[in-house]
Parts: structure tokens; sequence; C-alpha cells
């Protein structure tokens, strides 16, 4: 289970936990996409079939392949909590070798019904796989590993969609007197994929079953439906599970598009639209395996919102830089090839957006499925990510219905993709401001990451993953809350002084993270008493708790004595308190180095300054004390170095 420190994600295609798994998910989608497009080229250029016209061919095929996840994906989820995910994995591969020997004898007799079976069967073979390659993951990969461990099957994923497609049009073209020709080329690939995708799931490892009491409900749509209720019991979890139907809603659109507008709007023939392809899942796998690097190793939501922020801007350049490109084209003789295509500097545009924009998507998606991944019940893991497979057909059905209403009223392909742009900003605002944790990550990110260089000291191993526990800090500046999120894998909820919520912005920030104001007894006894039956409610719900038992930001450097609200706390629910110290933050922009005041010289420490958050093991609650923690947190400093214990009016050098 360990991350060796200075590895990255591809170190675990070297190790068999990983390894084997992501070989079979990759062999597989890569079969399904060899044999769907090659099966669609087929009944579009070669067999003529009256009862499925070759303009209708890509819809009804994209449609029996995706019935099976509205049908049984509450059946798999089940299947996989169930049973052991290693032998699962082997009878789906098992499966998938029956479809490709009926495939390969539909390809030979030339026989669209029975290849339209198989594209059924596949998609029932991806919709059993689908919450077992999910669910697998965290019971191999600790929470350092989530997020690369996720971008390297994103990526497989895109990258196998991209091969097949490709791999499946180059077979099926060649020509009948080749040495093997087109329909034959097909089933022997095909064949030759399922059977090495079986030879590696024999290396997948034992998964034990999560649930193997649970009695399955044959049901799909009370399954479903009880899935869902599931999964809105932890807000974060749900609304997760939206935000990535909402990103196979959002790709689906520019997926389905590619042939069309390749040919009407940039005038390329199928190499071109082939090169759309390329590009957008190349950006999808970049932007998934680029998560670990920004995320630096853990689950970190706040990769999210600058995930829909880049969607949305990049999408509407999309719409900006193709708009006119219709006018100026018109009169071309004949259709672009790559080679054309690429000689015209506005099309060079058109691919930076189409990549920028699948960057995005790739960091919007893959720590979404990792926090589902963390945060969803183990016994019941695998049925939440079936009901994510279920949103997923949901919405991409909508994407085509929507979609293709507004193609059929007049709407160009281009003011489809700026409507899609506007879309997706309102649809972000939504999430993020019914879950704000995923904005307050975003903020923590952007100022760990581009105002200072934060580096975090025994936070993974002294932060408990679960369960309730108060974290005490030093209080050196007003960001220091927004600090201690980008150092947690959990939320945390803060018990702050009333003052600090009138600060402009910060106050903002802080209410929509539901911190607790809290005021002196004097001056408010009775909010002074409802801000710590509030702090317990927080503990009694098994989340954390964070304070600064100063009272108030410091305003000379020196760590204050701590007050005795915390034994207050204490008392009333005796939890672990996990003491934390920030480093080297004194004398920065937010703290009150100006002779008592704050934000006065915004560069005065220059750009990325170094800051630590450093924690200790957890102290057990009969053991603390106000003085006890007190001294620990000031051998936390001194131990980091902190140069304001050795100059407490100075700016640190």
């Amino acid at each position: 289970m360990s991350h060796p420190h200075g590895s990255s994600q591809f170190a675990l295609l070297a190790q068999r936990r990983f390894a084997p798994f992501f070989w079979v998910q990759f062999l597989g989608a890569a079969n399904d996409n060899v044999f769907k497009f090659a099966f669609t080229v087929l009944v579009t250029y070669q067999l003529q079939v009256a009862w499925l016209p070759a303009q209708m061919a890509g819809l009804v095929i994209g449609g029996v392949f995706i019935a099976p996840f509205l049908l049984f994906s509450a059946t798999s989820g089940q299947l996989a909590d169930k049973h052991d995910k290693a032998t699962l994995t082997r009878l789906v591969k098992n499966l998938e070798l029956a479809i490709m020997v009926a495939g390969a004898a539909g390809l030979a007799t030339g026989q669209v019904a029975v290849l339209l079976g198989c594209i059924f069967l596949l998609g029932l073979h991806s919709t059993l796989f689908g919450p077992v390659k999910y669910a697998y993951l965290p019971q191999h990969l600790n929470e350092q590993e989530l997020t690369g461990g996720n971008g390297m099957i994103e990526m497989g994923t895109f990258v196998a969609i991209l091969l097949g497609n490709l791999a499946g049009g180059l077979l099926v073209s060649l020509p009948a007197d080749a040495a093997l020709p087109g329909a034959q080329a097909v089933a022997a690939v095909c064949l030759g994929l399922a059977v090495l995708g079986r030879v590696v799931a024999q290396a997948v490892p034992p998964t034990p079953a999560t649930a193997p009491g649970l009695r399955v409900n044959w049901n799909p749509v009370s399954e479903t439906w009880r899935n869902l209720m599931l999964a809105r019991e932890r807000l974060a979890v749900f609304r997760s599970l939206l935000g990535i139907s909402w990103m196979w809603f959002f790709g689906a659109v520019f997926l389905g598009q590619f042939p069309t507008f390749a040919k009407d709007v940039l005038h390329g023939n199928e190499q071109v639209a082939s090169l759309l392809l390329v590009v957008f899942s190349v950006g999808i796998a970049s932007g998934s395996l680029l998560c670990e690097t920004l995320s630096r190793r853990h689950v970190e939501i706040g990769l999210v919102p600058l995930g829909a922020i880049g969607m949305t801007l990049f999408a509407a350049d999309l719409y900006l830089a193709t708009r006119g490109l219709g006018a100026t084209a018109t009169g071309a003789p004949a259709l672009h090839g790559v080679g054309s295509f690429v000689q015209q500097p506005a099309h060079w545009r058109v691919l930076a957006d189409l990549f920028a924009l699948s960057v995005s998507a790739g960091l919007y998606s893959v720590p979404m499925y990792a926090l589902i991944q963390l945060r969803s019940p183990p016994s019941h893991r695998a049925r939440i990510i079936a009901a994510n497979n279920i949103l997923n057909a949901l919405f991409m059905i909508a994407s085509s219905l929507i979609v293709g209403a507004l193609l059929s009223a007049g709407v160009g392909i281009p003011q489809v993709f700026g409507l899609l742009a506007l879309a997706n900003l309102l649809v972000g605002a939504y999430i993020f401001l019914i879950v704000p944790e995923y904005l307050l990550r975003f903020v923590a990110w952007v100022l760990s990451r581009m105002v200072y260089r934060l580096r975090f000291v025994g936070t993974a191993e002294h932060i408990p993953g679960d369960g309730p526990a108060v974290l005490v800090c030093n209080h050196v500046s007003f960001v220091d809350a927004v600090l201690l999120m980008a150092a947690s894998p959990r939320p945390i909820r803060f018990l702050m002084d009333h003052r600090i919520f009138r600060v402009p912005v910060l106050g903002w920030l802080f209410r929509l993270a539901k911190a607790i104001p809290v005021a002196p007894r004097h001056e408010d006894p009775a909010a002074y008493e409802a801000a710590f039956a509030a702090a317990d409610a927080v503990l009694a719900e098994g989340e954390l708790l964070g304070i600064f038992p100063e009272g108030g930001i410091t305003s000379d450097g020196t760590l204050q004595p701590f007050k005795g609200g915390l034994m207050k706390i204490l008392e009333r629910r005796p939890v672990p308190v996990v003491p934390l110290a920030l480093v080297n933050l004194w004398g920065s922009f937010f703290s009150r180095v100006e002779s008592g005041r704050a934000m006065v010289r915004p560069f005065r420490r220059g750009a990325f300054s170094r800051v630590s958050v450093v924690a200790a093991p957890a102290l057990a609650a009969d053991g603390v004390t106000p003085e006890t923690l007190h001294a620990t947190v000031q051998a936390l400093l001194a131990r980091a170095g902190e140069p304001a214990l050795a100059h407490p009016r100075g700016v640190p050098g």
C-alpha cells in the first residue's frame, strides 16, 4: 500500500495490485470500440440493411450499447459488493470471449442482427465491469495513490477508446483481396484482444467482497432508486455523481458532433474528424494524469472548479473561433485533408481550444471519482458507483436528445458549443454553491500553490481519515483556516472569533464553509453557549472540528497562551486532539505584521514564500490540558525552526 516518496503514478504499472487490472480494463475498452466502430462503418458503407438506414446506424448502435447500463447497473453494483472483484473480473472476461466468438460469426456471415445483439452484450459486459472497476481501486490503493490511480484508469480508458476507434476504422476498410479482408481482420483482432484480456485477468489479485451477506434485489428500478437515496445521504458524494454525469453530458456533445463538425463547419474530411477525436482523447488523458501532480498525491477536489472554469472558457472560445469559419470557407472546392487543414492558422485555435477543454474535463472528473471512492461506505461503494453509471447513461441520452432538438431547430454546431459553455457555467455555479467544499478547496489550492509554497509535514499520517477529532493550531493570519483545509483530506468545521466574519470576502468564505462564530461569554452568553453546542454537534456527526485556542490572531508573531474553551469541548465529548503548527506564515500579507495590521503590503514577502503545516500525533482527550497542548505546538514550531520564535516582532528571514 505504500507510495514511495518521489515515485509517480506510472510506478503502479509495475505492481501486481494495479497493473493487471489496468490492462484488463484497457483491453476491454479497446475491444468494445474496435467492434463498435468497425460495425458502424460496416453498416454505413458496406452492408445495406433496409431496417437499419446508414444515417441512423451510429445512433442505433450507440443506443443499443448504452441500454444495459440503464437496465442492469443496479444489479451489477450489488454483485460487485457481494462477491470477490477478482473473481467477477475473470467471469466478465469469460463473457467477453463468448461475445467475440458470436461477433466473429456475425462478421463472417454479414448478419447485422447478430452483430447488433453482440453490441448489446458488449454493453452488458461493460455494465458488469463498471462498478468492479471503480470499487476495486480503494481496496488496493491508499488515499495518496487514489488520485493517481484514477488518473491512470481515465487515461487508459480514453487512449483505449481512441486506439479502438482508429483500429476499427482501419481494419474494416481493408480490401477484399487483402490477406485478411476487413470483416475477418476485425474478428481476428477482437478475438485476440478478448483472449489477451482473459489471460491478464488471471493475474488480478484477490479483492474480497465488502458486503458478502448482501441479498441481491433483482428489481433494477427499486434497487436503482435505493442506491440513489443511499448516495443522497452523503451530499458531497451525491453532488459528485451529478457532476461526473454532467461531464459525460458535456463530452458526449463533442464526441457525437465530431463528424458533422469536421465536415460542415471546418470543411474537413474523415481524417480531420479523426484528428479531432485524437486531440480530444489525448487532452482527457493528459488532464487525468496531471491531477496527481497538481494534487500532490491527495484527493484534491479543489481541482474540480479549476476544471469547470477551463471547460467553460475554452468551450466559449471554441464557439467564437468557429463562428466565422463557414463564411470564409464556403467556396472551398473540396474538403480539407489533415495536411491542408493544419495549414490554416484559424484551425490551430480550434485544436488548441479542443485540447484545453478536454484537459480541463480530465481535471474536473478524476478528483470527483476519487472523492466518491473515498467517502462512500465500503459496503455500498460498488452500488453507489452503479448508480453513477445509470446517471451517466441518462445524461448522455439527454445530451443526444437535446442536441438533436437544437440542430433540428436550425441551431448551428458552433452555437451548440456556445450554449454548452453557458450551461456549464450555470451547472458549475450550482454544484459549487450547493456543496461549497469544492469552492473552498479551490481557494485553498490557489493559496497553497500560487501564493505560498505550502509544505505538509505529518498531516497525512496524523489527521485521521475518519471519525471525530479536534484539530488545534496556532493562529498567525487571516487565512489560517484556508491553509488547514488544504492540509486535510476531509472537510473541517472551524470555531472562529465572530469578528473575522466582518472581514470582506474572507467573512463570506468562512460563512460558506459553515464556520461557527464564537463571541466571548461576557459579550453574548447565549451565542457563546450556542457555539459550543454547534461544535459538539460537529463531533457527534463524526466530523473534524478546527479551533485556534489562542483566541485571536497573534499581533507579534509569538505563540499566545491557550484558553480553556477546548476543555469545555472535550468535557462534552472526549475525542482525539491533533496538534498542528503553521510555520513561517508570520510576516506574510495576511498576518498582522504591520504594527498589528494585516493586508497592507501585498508583496512584502514576495511571491511563493515557503509555509509549512506540521502535525503531531493525536493526543487522547484525557491527557490534554491547555498547558500541555501549548507546549506541544511550541515544540512543533521549534523543531520546524520557526523564525518568529527568535524574532517575535520582525519579519522572518
